[in-house]
């Protein structure tokens, strides 16, 4: 149908009226006319436009009065939607001079006086990253905060650890709350490091159109480009840009490593919120998580979303580093434009399962008993690495003759029904290990869970303390404002 807009159907993580309002091509289309009013009140401030035109500039930028549509469609015409957009904003310029009760002022000269497409897109592009950003790091802080108070309200919830699919040592789920928070908060920091830069070469990347404008006076092209950078709130650069692509590569990594931590997470959760498991369980809500054929199941839909998000992250921050590579001459033909749905793609998708792991995070349910439960498959064989360390020096001066022997113990013991195998292990460990060398109470204490999880709460600690910035005790009141 003539008219239909992307409502995001076929990506669920991202259709939210939040996101669409940052990323949707309304927001571009916002971005590219403040680009525009910013570099009008440059030139008048410079005097290089008339008094006055950066006001009449302003108030044609008003996003709402230009077609989104109308753009899309005519910017097949130039390849890319600044040249249509431009020809509006350069139209509403002339009825708004038309109709001032003063007559023109002449303001239709501080209309992308010296500017190219490039400069401008790239520019609003790097603005448009810069609003998502700072609503994409205020849903991140929201998720360490809450991480950070899981880690600290389970610091001593014993649970197993994994390796490789198997049970490998005791955990707890403080730790491993501290971990999803570490993953978070180091990628977040990268994100929050970036320099988004303005950019301004002119036609063909020699601010030759900018030396013939500011002939004369005591400005110059670099100084109208530190101007609009201060304007837009972007980082000055020494020079343009417009064919090193770090900037974009660099925000694309940055943004496809947090969305790397937001998998972690997900994937953690998706098995350990499986009915046999049963560790940890998302927040409820009503009509979440529903089946259109079985009405028992509960989807864990929150972590769905988020891992859809991860899987398709790497492959737009691939799509930049191609189009990188391939930007020839002083404008390519194809890459620069191939950048565009691919960095908005991963800004949509960031921001989105940013959201929905913040509520993930904050509503999660924790299920200490099966996680003790789940620790207790394994018995006293958990074990078996710290029985290895403190009972292999008291079976002789041989330790390879030593361990052997408890190896012995442990393969004897797997070789027994799972419902025995605790049982087993603790006699035949008991008969290879004289009460003179290690008493009952030794033994018992030994085989605690409780008494083998290393540095677990000092490593916790020392996480926090490395991202102050991201733990709860300095967030307190993080909203989503």
């Amino acid at each position: 149908m003539s008219g239909d807009g992307d409502f995001g159907l076929l990506s669920p993580v991202s259709a939210s009226p939040a996101v669409v309002a940052l990323t949707g091509d309304r927001a571009v289309i916002a971005a590219i006319l403040d680009v525009e009013a910013a570099w009008a009140s440059v030139l008048e401030e410079a005097g290089f436009a008339p008094a006055g035109s950066a006001a009449v500039v302003t108030e044609a930028t008003e996003s709402w009065a230009y077609d989104a549509a109308s753009i899309a469609e005519r910017a097949q015409g130039g390849a890319n939607p600044v040249i249509p957009l431009l020809a509006d904003l350069r139209g509403r310029v002339r009825q708004l001079e038309a109709g001032r009760p003063g007559g023109p002022i002449g303001a239709f000269a501080a209309v992308h006086t010296s500017l190219t497409s490039q400069d401008v897109l790239d520019s609003a592009l790097m603005l448009l990253a810069h609003r998502v950003l700072s609503a994409l790091l205020a849903e991140v802080k929201g998720t360490t905060t809450a991480l950070a108070a899981l880690a600290e309200q389970h610091a001593d919830t014993l649970c197993v650890g994994r390796s490789l699919t198997q049970h490998a040592l005791p955990f707890t789920f403080g730790l491993k709350a501290a971990q999803w928070f570490h993953g978070v908060a180091a990628a977040a920091r990268r994100l929050e490091a970036l320099e988004l830069p303005v950019q301004f070469g002119g036609a063909g990347g020699t601010l030759a159109a900018g030396t013939i404008l500011t002939e004369g006076s005591s400005s110059s092209p670099f100084a109208l480009a530190d101007a609009l950078a201060g304007r837009l709130d972007l980082a000055p650069v020494p020079a343009p840009w417009h064919t090193n692509r770090l900037a974009v590569t660099g925000l694309g990594d940055a943004l496809a490593s947090l969305t790397d931590s937001f998998g972690k997470i997900a994937s953690d959760l998706l098995f350990l919120s499986r009915p046999e498991v049963a560790e940890l369980g998302e927040p409820l809500a009503a009509g979440r998580g529903v089946s259109s054929a079985m009405p028992q199941k509960q989807n864990p839909v929150l972590s769905v979303l988020i891992r859809s998000a991860t899987l398709q992250a790497p492959g737009l921050a691939a799509q930049l580093h191609l189009a990188a590579a391939n930007f020839n001459d002083e404008r390519p033909d194809g890459a620069w434009h191939s950048e565009w749905p691919a960095l908005r793609g991963l800004l949509r998708l960031t921001l989105g399962a940013a959201t929905q792991l913040r509520e993930l995070a904050e509503g999660l349910r924790v299920f200490p008993e099966a996680m003790r439960r789940n620790l207790e498959i394994s018995g006293p064989l958990l074990l078996s690495e710290a029985v290895a360390s403190s009972v292999a020096p008291l079976l002789g001066a041989d330790r390879g003759e030593a361990k052997a022997k408890l190896q012995s113990v442990v393969d004897e013991t797997l070789q027994a029904p799972a419902a025995e195998q605790a049982r087993i292990y603790t006699k035949l460990l008991r008969e290879a290990v004289p009460a003179s060398k290690l008493s009952d109470e030794e033994l018992q204490a030994l085989l605690d869970p409780a008494n083998y999880v290393g540095e677990a709460a000092e490593i916790s600690r020392r996480i926090f303390a490395a991202y102050p910035e991201f733990t709860h005790t300095n967030l307190k009141g993080t909203d989503r404002g």
